[in-house]
């Protein structure tokens, strides 16, 4: 993703899909399944600034595996691809 390049401190990350099956082997059907909570970062922006104008370097890295908020962030389309565009502060945590 060489198109979109996030500002300050905006994120670009691509949902990782779910199981579709729960652990005791029943199939989800696509209606009854939640968006995922987790995704891989493609683009990041070079951070926010603080009140003295310094930008604060980001902790997250292009190609970490996020866990992320529930209802954070945008979601866009690009070539027919849907991304999610987030602050590093919906951000939970780095997988790894």
């Amino acid at each position: 993703m060489t198109k979109f390049r996030p500002l300050r401190d905006k994120i670009l990350v691509q949902r990782l899909d779910q199981e579709e099956k729960t652990t005791g082997g029943i199939i989800i059907p696509d209606t009854a399944k939640e968006k995922p909570i987790q995704g891989k970062v493609l683009a990041v922006g070079d951070g926010a600034r603080d009140e003295k104008g310094n930008v604060v370097p980001m902790d997250v890295k292009v190609s970490d595996t996020v866990l992320f908020a529930k209802w954070g962030g945008t979601e866009v389309k690009f070539d027919g691809q849907e991304y999610l565009i987030l602050k590093e502060s919906d951000v939970l945590g780095i997988v790894s």
